[in-house]
């Protein structure tokens, strides 16, 4: 399943890309054209100065000729310099804009994605379909990307009913880059997943995004049709929200910007929602810029999911510890046994303090964000293996919430695992 992960964040890089350096390439020129520009001028200046110079030694040119032609010369290179920055400025303008558009989207689809697929993936399956026994393939080799997907569109052409796979089908086409596929399964879930279901709203959300992209980032007719239509089921959702955003940063209105990109702050969480409040300050940026009034709102800062930890050894089991020996630090669910975060530490590095967050997770769908109150502890093991055996050193397990704020849980390893 990590392999899919993998893939598609290098694929959501490489679409980066692609959109970043062009962007960044025309600037460069741009700079490089005037800088090229600026020399010229002074080597113009120089030049035409030692003629000058020289007449003036050859007695053919007088001392106030010569005075009056460098003083042109000099007013004619301050001239030339002042007009290269102003031709270049409008670059620069264009430039900022578009990173700050696609910098949201590239934001805010995989957060909202990821979001969703929480509820409606099925991770399991897909990761089966990718480690199927090899008879079913090449011998020994486990199936690729493109045959996984061939595989699952053979399963929706015969069960049209699985919605976990249309969702599955339209996020990979996303990550792709195939957006009028994505588009399209995401119309075929809407058919098949009740509109009283909890996700029905994020979809048209989702949907609205792909028929957007598909569109090259185009605010059509048929775009805000589909968010009208998903905001009439849910007035807060936050792609199409995001979307209205990104539609009125792109025409300047600012304060439309702000408006709609805070009101989808309210359901946002995690990567999104930072990618939403940073949308916010770039407009109220713009508007003080321009010297408009700027909007009195108060963002929205939703608590972080992390775990602050101090980790120290007693002296007792100091003197029975190696320097190399491996720690693990963990925070697992109440109840639980796969950690929601973990960071490996060594014996030498004891006391530590740790912050464990949602970046730290071992899987997408396994967060500290999902949970209010988590157990954590701490371990040396003695066979450098996450799974404790006896003769371990660990701490005593504690039930701690996931949004403590600044202060710091101590943990203690001060006993034996039997």
């Amino acid at each position: 399943m990590s392999t899919l992960w993998i893939g598609i964040a290098v694929l959501t890089l490489v679409a980066l890309a692609c959109v970043f350096w062009p962007l960044v390439r025309h600037q460069q020129l741009a700079k490089s054209e005037a800088t090229q520009r600026q020399q010229q001028n002074i080597d113009i200046f120089r030049e035409r100065l030692a003629e000058l110079e020289s007449e003036r030694e050859q007695g053919t040119l007088a001392a106030e000729e010569f005075a009056t032609l460098k003083l042109e010369l000099e007013r004619n290179l301050l001239i030339d310099a002042e007009d290269v920055p102003m031709q270049s400025a409008p670059l620069v303008r264009v430039g900022q804009t578009q990173l700050v558009t696609v910098t949201l989207l590239a934001l805010m689809i995989p957060a909202a994605a990821l979001g969703l697929y929480n509820h409606l993936g099925r991770a399991d399956d897909l990761a089966l379909a990718l480690n199927a026994p090899a008879s079913q393939g090449s011998q020994g080799e486990q199936m690729s990307l493109e045959q996984a997907i061939a595989g699952l569109e053979r399963e929706l052409a015969t069960n049209p009913d699985n919605a976990q796979g249309w969702y599955l089908l339209a996020n990979t086409y996303m990550s792709m880059g195939n957006y009028a596929g994505g588009a399209e399964a995401f119309r075929e879930l809407l058919q098949v997943l009740p509109q009283d279901a909890p996700q029905y709203a994020s979809v048209m959300g989702q949907l609205a995004q792909a028929l957007y992209f598909a569109g090259e980032t185009q605010m059509t007719d048929e775009v805000r049709t589909q968010i009208d239509a998903t905001l009439s089921i849910d007035p807060t959702e936050i792609a199409a929200l995001g979307l209205l955003g990104i539609d009125a940063f792109e025409k300047q209105d600012f304060n439309a910007a702000i408006e709609h990109w805070n009101k989808a702050l309210a359901g946002a969480e995690g990567q999104a929602a930072e990618s939403l409040r940073s949308g916010i300050e770039r407009a109220r940026a713009e508007l003080e810029a321009r010297g408009e009034p700027v909007p009195d709102i108060e963002i929205e800062q939703a608590a972080l999911a992390e775990v602050k930890l101090q980790v120290s050894l007693s002296a007792e089991l100091a003197e029975r510890a190696q320097p190399d020996q491996v720690v693990f630090i963990y925070a697992r669910p109440i109840g639980g046994r796969m950690p929601l975060a973990a960071a490996r530490y060594t014996v030498s590095d004891l006391p530590v303090e740790v912050i464990l967050d949602d970046s730290m997770a071992m899987m997408p769908q396994a967060r500290l964000s999902l949970h209010d109150q988590v157990e954590v502890g701490a371990r040396i093991s003695l066979s450098g293996q996450p799974q404790a055996s006896s003769g371990d050193f660990e701490s005593r397990p504690l039930q701690v919430s996931t949004r403590q704020g600044d202060e710091a849980v101590t943990l203690i390893i001060d006993q034996v695992v039997q």
